[in-house]
C-alpha cells in the first residue's frame, strides 16, 4: 500500500525486497540490523500482526516504522493502545522531514483506531534524535519512570545506559 508518494519521497507498506536494502543501508553507517529481523517484520506484517511501513528517497531505503496494533510489553500491556517499536531513519536521510513525514502517516493510521499512540525511546545520547522529534510531536513521559530490559526499574535501582534503558511516551492524538 503507498501512504505517500511526492518530490521523490515514496512511504509504502514493506515489501519482501526492501530486507536485503534495510539491512545493506544500516551496516553502510555501521549498524549492525540483522537480516532476520527484517524477515521477521515482512513475515509478521504479513500475519497481520504489525504494520511496517517504509519510505524512499529517489528509491532508495531512508527509513522504517512498525506499529503494533496493542502494546505487547511495557505500562500499555493488554491496554488496547497502538505502539511504535522500531522507527528509524538513515543518518543520511535525516534531518529532511522523512521522520515527521513517517510519523504523520503512522498516526494517521492509529487515530481510525484509537485516540492514544505509545512508545518507548532509549535514553543514552544515541537516541538524541528520537527523543527531540517525539517531544516536538507531542509525546510525553507517562508517568511510569524509566523501564530496564522490558520491565519497570525500582527507584534506586542500578542499570546499565544501554539500548535498554527507556522511557515510555504517549500521545494524545487529536
Amino acid at each position: 500500500m503507498i501512504y505517500y508518494d511526492k518530490e521523490n519521497l515514496l512511504i509504502r507498506s514493506m515489501m519482501k525486497s526492501d530486507i536485503e536494502k534495510l539491512v545493506l543501508g544500516f551496516a553502510e553507517q555501521g549498524w549492525n540490523k540483522p537480516y532476520e529481523q527484517f524477515v521477521n517484520y515482512y513475515n509478521q506484517q504479513e500475519n497481520s500482526e504489525k504494520l511496517v511501513i517504509v519510505a524512499e528517497m529517489n528509491n532508495d531505503i531512508a527509513g522504517y516504522v512498525t506499529l503494533l496494533p496493542y502494546a505487547e510489553t511495557g505500562p500499555y500491556t493488554h491496554k488496547n493502545i497502538p505502539e511504535i517499536v522500531d522507527f528509524n531513519v538513515l543518518i543520511k536521510y535525516q534531518k529532511r522531514g522523512i521522520g515527521n513525514q513517517i510519523m504523520d502517516i503512522v498516526e494517521s493510521l492509529v487515530k481510525n483506531k484509537s485516540d492514544t499512540i505509545s512508545l518507548s525511546v532509549g535514553l543514552h545520547s544515541g537516541y538524541g534524535s528520537a527523543q527531540r522529534i517525539y517531544i516536538k510531536r507531542g509525546y510525553i513521559p507517562d508517568g511510569t519512570g524509566v523501564w530496564y530490559c522490558g520491565k519497570q526499574l525500582e527507584q534506586y535501582s542500578k542499570c546499565q545506559n544501554d539500548d535498554d534503558l527507556t522511557l515510555y511516551l504517549l500521545k494524545t492524538l487529536i
